[in-house]
């Protein structure tokens, strides 16, 4: 489709999806050459969004999200209920672990992180909230994945399958047979499978104790603590089911 050919909607839109983790800040001209709109139509988006305040602009001229797109994405509904639910556990299993505490829920093949509890001391991280990845990429989108619909565990195991370290699963056997085993067990330990320097524990977040999955917890530590990450597991999980409770509670009484 030709850039004469998209709505308004669909340019606002392109204007928006430019920024990114790489790109959080952009000239008019960046701006249009990473959507293909011409210089004089991303000048009338930008002008507009920007007196909306969905873009700001700097003081070196370059244009970056603002505040006013912040508060509209805060209140998603399907991860406003789950971060309040969720953050006194995360903030305990912080306390008590003193390690990378992270929430992260599934979107089609993706999974996008949207809380997170880190400290000074903490493994250093590729993943920040709002981040997207590969759903099989790490110890928390496996979870997910695990827990999935069936038609998006074959569209993923059908896909190549990125190898982000020596240690990646990549082999779709393989991968197939470490989903069946994080359902049986509830929990998942993820050794370098994104990072060498990081070992992850993850466990599935459901609607009530046996409803269906609607998020993944976890925490991630330094690759040379894989061994202590086995004995969190239980405390990983109590978290995750005393989530999974008042989830299930709120939303019996929300219906």
């Amino acid at each position: 489709m030709s850039t004469t050919q998209i709505s308004a909607a669909g340019k606002v839109l392109k204007v928006l999806a430019a920024f990114d983790r790489e790109h959080p800040s952009q000239t008019l001209s960046e701006m249009a050459q990473r959507t293909g709109l011409a210089l004089s139509t991303t000048h009338r988006v930008v002008a507009e969004l920007a007196g909306w305040g969905v873009l700001e602009r700097a003081e070196d001229g370059s244009w970056h999200v603002g505040l006013r797109l912040w508060e509209i994405a805060s209140g998603c509904p399907r991860t406003q209920i789950l971060r309040d639910v969720a953050l006194p556990f995360m903030q305990d299993l912080y306390e008590a672990t003193h390690e990378n505490v992270q929430l992260a829920v599934r979107e089609g093949t993706e999974l996008v992180f949207v809380e997170r509890i880190a400290g000074h001391r903490s493994v250093e991280l590729l993943t920040t909230v709002g981040t997207r990845f590969p759903v099989a990429s790490t110890g928390m989108g496996r979870v997910l994945l695990a827990h999935a619909p069936r038609e998006i565990q074959e569209e993923v195991l059908d896909s190549p399958l990125r190898a982000w370290t020596s240690h990646t699963i990549v082999d779709p056997k393989a991968l197939r047979a470490q989903l069946g085993r994080i359902r049986r067990e509830h929990v998942f330990v993820s050794d370098r499978q994104l990072s060498e320097s990081t070992v992850a524990v993850a466990a599935p977040v459901r609607i009530g104790r046996t409803g269906p999955v609607s998020a993944a917890l976890g925490i991630v530590l330094a690759a040379p603590d894989a061994g202590r990450a086995r004995g969190l597991r239980e405390a990983l999980l109590r978290a995750a089911r005393g989530i999974s409770d008042e989830l299930g509670r709120r939303t019996h009484t929300a219906s």
